[in-house]
């Protein structure tokens, strides 16, 4: 007799359609893609407002996102340096980088093609 919660070897389940909920830029927050590490969890973004910003991980997240070139993220631009400096927020997934190229997010970005 098989105990209640616990499947059989070999079970598989039917495939269900699985939706996907992707983080979109609100307010100020910005899509960027990663150009180059310059190390201590900084890292060099150019973003799709056309500026280049430094941008660090917080330490909230340093355990979490492991970042590399070309990762596409997403960037909250400090409030006193706009122009230079920001935060690094999200890190999307490749399944998440599809969406976001059927639904236009990602326009000024030429190296997404990779994904």
């Amino acid at each position: 007799m098989q105990r209640p919660g616990y499947h059989r070897r070999g079970h598989q389940e039917e495939p269900s359609e699985e939706f996907i909920r992707v983080r979109t830029p609100r307010n100020k927050e910005v899509i960027g893609i990663v150009e180059q590490r310059l190390g201590g969890f900084r890292m060099k973004v150019r973003c799709l407002d056309g500026k280049s910003r430094v941008c660090r991980v917080p330490g909230r997240l340093r355990r979490k996102l492991w970042m590399r070139e070309n990762d596409i993220i997403l960037v909250e631009p400090w409030e006193y340096s706009q122009d230079g400096k920001g935060d690094v927020i999200f890190k999307y997934t490749p399944t998440q980088i599809v969406w976001l190229k059927k639904r236009n997010f990602l326009k000024g970005i030429e190296t997404a093609e990779e994904f």
